[in-house]
């Protein structure tokens, strides 16, 4: 059953939505060669935790950090390490969460370190826009269904491939509530909308194959063909009119 929240709750996500959308926005403006992907996740923990918040992902599961941080084709769950040294050409998804007064939220950018590749930054560009055009389609009305397929029509028309492994989800006092929310689809499928509901819509593209494969580590997934991958991901509220996002910071 996908949770309907009242007013009071989705002032509490928005509140949360802040906190992510921070953190992004920090890591957009400190993102350079040299650093560690832990530096990163020092900076986010601090962040979050400057709110008065907590850090979502630290802890959960057993993960080690409160950002994951993937790299090139590393698609998701990438683990902050002090010896994992970003530089120049490559692109870092960082994937982070926050829970503030008992509601979460989640959201995810991929950025450029240095001057990356045309293809490196056509994946990016591909990425944030099928996500704009998921969110673009969400309303009272529609079909889960067309969400997927907003996502699934844009990326594969450009050339790329949608990870089927891996999905968006509904997000409330948990990180991960109903829906699941694929990344591909029929139009005029799954469940109905309505107002009140908040997803977590997080399309992940690859520049080659969407399959994929979990290393050893028992978190980083990677492409199978060792292409490129990029992933963004905001917390979005189904509106009386459209939607809102919780986690926007540009």
């Amino acid at each position: 059953m996908i949770e309907v929240k009242n007013e009071h709750e989705l002032q509490l996500m928005r509140n949360a939505g802040k906190v992510t959308a921070a953190v992004l926005k920090k890591m957009t403006e400190t993102v350079e060669p040299g650093m560690s992907t832990l530096d990163l996740d020092v900076i986010a923990e601090k962040t979050i935790r400057s709110f008065g918040a907590v850090p979502l992902f630290l802890g959960y599961g057993g993960f080690p950090g409160s950002i994951c941080a993937s790299i090139n084709e590393e698609v998701v769950h990438g683990i902050p390490k002090k010896d994992r040294i970003l530089k120049s050409g490559d692109i870092i998804s960082i994937d982070t969460g926050a829970k503030l007064d008992g509601f979460c939220s989640d959201a995810a950018i991929t950025l450029g370190v240095g001057k990356v590749s045309d293809e490196a930054q056509r994946l990016m560009d591909v990425t944030k826009k099928s996500l704009y055009k998921a969110i673009g389609q969400v309303k009272p009305g529609i079909r889960l269904g067309d969400i997927g397929n907003a996502v699934e029509t844009y990326a594969e028309q450009q050339g790329m491939g949608v990870v089927r492994d891996y999905c968006g989800h509904g997000i409330g006092r948990n990180m991960h509530e109903e829906p699941s929310i694929p990344n591909f689809g029929k139009k005029g499928t799954g469940p109905l909308l309505e107002a009140g509901m908040v997803l977590a819509i997080e399309p992940m593209i690859t520049a080659g194959t969407w399959r994929v494969r979990q290393l050893s580590d028992g978190w980083t997934v990677v492409t199978r063909d060792g292409s490129l991958a990029a992933h963004f991901e905001h917390t979005v509220a189904v509106t009386a009119h459209g939607s809102e996002i919780f986690t926007a910071f540009e």
